[in-house]
């Protein structure tokens, strides 16, 4: 598998020393102006994530002075994340850091921005994976690690495959810098259009206060037409097929007590969840039909009514409705993260909403802006799937660099 001039070796065979970091700490030791401890929220894969990062006072630190980061090191998460790895930048030299590992390679057999790499690769997740220790939280064991097998290329082959994969790394921070960006203002944009704070020339009418039966009507139907694709709320994908989501179907056999949806009907899940406080309204956008569970509160636009499909999605999806939602889901009626939220109340629920052509310009803005979103996070997925695909051969020697005069070319 790997080029037969390589060497074999133990992680300990590379490394000056690999030593777990400060165990712990007494509250009093911590201070507004010390050294800088670094905790494993701080290490992300690749990086320092300079934010929040505590100090301790330097004579408690004085009794741990052994284990004080160098330039280089590479700190590898124990818990948590385990195997998650960065290396010590020059700003952190001197510092401390609490309970990761702190690995120090040799420099002339070790790159330690190799090593990160690897470490961050699916062979560093193997690899983590065969040194966790057990217990109720599985951690990353320091004796396992030192034992783990590494076939390496010459360190000024590492530095190059290294440098490499940086160059994508700082790509695929730029396109992630574009995406949060384009999030942001998309987010933004929802808020002060969706509400009415920002208009269009042209639009002068007032907006009107509604009550939600006077624009949508309950879904109840069966499912008698025997559809077997079970759908479930994703807050990214929307309403999506469980095995599609799960790669499996968690539903009961019999569906036949199931809301059959068709395409364009909304489903409201009662529950909580991150980025839904009061629950997520999703379209079925994805298929022509589909079926939810009874426990989900399904919806349409009615026939009668002149309003726009995607003016109400985004409406939905930016949470204007969270505030009418709860003041009629009392905080003592939550069970198991599900609202109790009862249909009378919730199809009485007011909507703040323009005119139709009004509607139509704002989701016709909005739409644009969430398609610029979907280009970027498409990018970003696509440079991710491009360096884990060059990885799985830089790291295995499938694909080799030229050394030493080609800067930008691999050859294979």
């Amino acid at each position: 598998m790997y080029p037969t001039e390589w060497k074999v070796c133990t992680l300990s065979d590379v490394t000056e020393k690999i030593m777990v970091g400060i165990a712990s700490a007494a509250t009093h030791a911590y201070c507004s102006s010390g050294i800088p401890m670094l905790r494993n929220l701080n290490i992300r894969p690749g990086y320092i994530d300079e934010q929040d990062v505590l100090q301790i006072d330097s004579e408690y630190e004085l009794a741990h002075r052994n284990k004080r980061l160098k330039t280089g090191d590479v700190l590898v998460v124990r818990t948590g994340y385990p195997g998650v790895s960065a290396v010590v930048p020059e700003k952190y030299d001197g510092a401390q850091c609490f309970t990761s590992l702190i690995v120090r390679p040799k420099k002339a057999e070790l790159s330690a921005e190799y090593f990160c790499q690897y470490m961050n690769s699916a062979f560093g997740e193997r690899l983590s994976a065969a040194a966790e220790a057990g217990g109720a939280q599985k951690n990353l064991n320091a004796g396992e690690l030192e034992k783990l097998q590494l076939q390496l290329p010459t360190i000024q082959e590492q530095q190059r495959i290294a440098e490499i994969l940086s160059a994508w790394d700082q790509a695929i921070a730029t396109a992630e810098r574009l995406l949060a960006n384009s999030q942001r203002c998309t987010r933004d944009l929802m808020a002060s259009m969706l509400s009415g704070r920002r208009r269009f020339p042209g639009f002068s009418d007032k907006w009107r206060f509604v009550d939600f039966d006077t624009v949508f009507e309950r879904v109840t139907r069966k499912n008698s037409t025997q559809n077997t694709n079970v759908l479930t709320i994703s807050g990214e994908h929307g309403l999506i097929s469980q095995r599609d989501y799960f790669n499996k179907s968690v539903a009961s056999a019999n569906l036949s007590g199931y809301t059959l949806l068709h395409r364009h009907d909304f489903a409201y899940n009662k529950s909580y969840s991150a980025g839904y406080p009061m629950g997520a309204i999703k379209p079925l956008l994805a298929y022509d039909a589909g079926v939810v569970s009874s426990l989900y509160l399904c919806f349409k636009l009615r026939d009668d009514v002149d309003a726009d499909f995607d003016f109400f999605r985004h409406y939905f999806e930016a949470g204007l409705l969270n505030q009418e939602i709860e003041g009629i889901a009392q905080e003592g009626a939550r069970n198991h993260g599900l609202l109790n939220v009862s249909v009378t109340d919730f199809f009485k629920l007011q909507l703040h909403i323009p005119t139709a052509p009004e509607q139509r310009r704002i989701a016709e803005v909005v739409n644009i802006a969430r398609a610029e979103e979907a280009r970027l996070q498409a990018q970003v997925q696509a440079l991710r799937q491009e360096k884990a695909a060059l990885m799985s051969q830089l790291l295995t020697g499938k694909r080799r660099v030229k050394l030493p005069d080609a800067e930008t070319e691999v050859q294979a």
